[in-house]
């Protein structure tokens, strides 16, 4: 990896794999914390490249998660290189362990980070872990990397809210971690960095569930893309949690290599359950951990989407 830049790796990804890729111009790249709304903003991607509903392969396959090591980098490159649309590629890479290129657009989605934990808990849940483990060890092997030498995680806690609260307290480094309070603020925090740069968009969770067709449309405008006013309707349906929930064995990543319990699961909505167990205590707590990992700003963005930098 470049000196100045931080080697992301997790027992599932690797963001060396960046290094000697052959973007091109145009390229896409959507680069979010996990569960921040990465598939949502791959949907709504592939619904103003392609400007109709009805994919022709699954999610997955057209947006692939570059460093994730289910498919060896062969097997990832060759995919990407075969592709004659305009490419968009999932990273849950923040900004400062990717090459930064002027020619590729780097869209940046935040959320709060109490829903992320609950989504993490539930994609936990309904994931097959051992399945997921197989198809890791095989392109480690192939591969020839070491990634399942990295220590296991800790077990989960037994309830919910000791889980909860172990997401939050995860002190590993947070280019060791893959989903963390530490880790998803860092990543904030390097999106909203590079916020005034041409290429990059920085969008929120929050506000694409205000007003879908509105962010859609801002989107659309940042990647000059011109979608004719008479598809906006279709476009904007098909995007909706529900539409793509009725979808999942086509649009939850990798539905196909069965890697998680329920593919419809994968679209369950965390959001505001973390409230059953949050009072003045917790909140307290809660904020003392993010006061300690980022600046007032960065939090008040990763609440509400709304920044305002100190003056």
């Amino acid at each position: 990896m470049n000196a100045d830049r931080p080697h992301y790796r997790t027992r599932i990804s690797d963001s060396a794999r960046w290094q000697d890729f052959a973007f091109r111009p145009g390229d896409i790249i959507i680069c979010t914390p996990p569960k921040c709304g990465t598939t949502w903003m791959q949907m709504i991607c592939a619904l103003l490249i392609f400007q109709d509903p009805d994919l022709d392969r699954p999610l997955s396959q057209l947006s692939p998660w570059l460093d994730m090591l289910i498919h060896t980098r062969a097997e990832v490159f060759a995919r990407l290189e075969a592709q004659p649309h305009r490419r968009f590629i999932k990273t849950h890479t923040p900004l400062d362990g990717l090459p930064l290129r002027e020619e590729v657009t780097y869209i940046c989605v935040g959320r709060d980070p109490r829903d992320v934990a609950m989504s993490m808990l539930g994609h936990r849940e309904n994931m097959d872990y051992e399945t997921l483990k197989a198809a890791v060890e095989r392109v480690v092997r192939l591969d020839g990397l070491d990634a399942f030498l990295l220590p296991e995680p800790p077990p989960l806690a037994e309830t919910l809210e000791e889980r909860f609260w172990q997401w939050m307290d995860n002190d590993i480094p947070f280019t060791r971690s893959g989903s963390s309070l530490r880790f998803t603020l860092h990543h904030f925090e390097e999106a909203l960095r590079a916020r005034d740069q041409a290429n990059v968009v920085v969008m929120h969770y929050s506000h694409l569930q205000a007003d879908t067709e509105g962010e859609m449309r801002r989107l659309a405008d940042r990647l000059g893309i011109v979608v004719p006013e008479k598809s906006w309707p279709r476009l904007v349906e098909a995007a909706l949690f529900e539409s793509m929930r009725a979808r999942a064995a086509n649009l939850a990543p990798d539905a196909r290599l069965n890697f998680w319990k329920e593919p419809e699961q994968f679209f369950h909505s965390g959001g505001g359950r973390w409230r059953a167990f949050f009072d003045d205590l917790a909140q307290r707590r809660y904020e003392a951990h993010v006061s300690v990992l980022t600046s007032p700003e960065v939090a008040v963005w990763a609440h509400s989407g709304w920044w305002e930098p100190e003056r």
